[in-house]
């Protein structure tokens, strides 16, 4: 079974309400992801607030196509139903390079 983001929602600042298709809910914290090019533009918390649900790739994307997997949003580091998600570490190291998280 693939996981899938099913509903977003920006809390505040750098904080999003992720729910998925197995019923979980997490909260995540990507203030420590926004690096590299694509990600820039994200630290415009207005802009950072136009996230959406892509239908066709199942996760978050924002309007310059900018993404985060849902297995990544998913990790909790064994907080629980809802957790925290921190640190540096992404499924793809090419997404430093400007490409997003797949």
């Amino acid at each position: 079974m693939f996981l899938h983001v099913t509903a977003v929602s920006p809390i505040e600042a750098y904080r999003l309400r992720v729910e998925f298709s197995d019923g979980v809910v997490k909260e995540a914290d990507l203030s420590a992801e926004l690096y590299g090019e694509v990600f820039e533009p994200l630290k415009d918390v207005a802009f950072f607030r136009q996230v959406r649900v892509n239908k066709e790739t199942n996760t978050i994307e924002w309007p310059n196509g900018a993404d985060f997997a849902p297995e990544f949003l998913y990790r909790d580091r064994q907080r629980g139903q809802t957790g925290r998600l921190s640190g540096r570490s992404r499924l793809n190291d090419s997404s430093r390079k400007g490409g997003g998280v797949c």
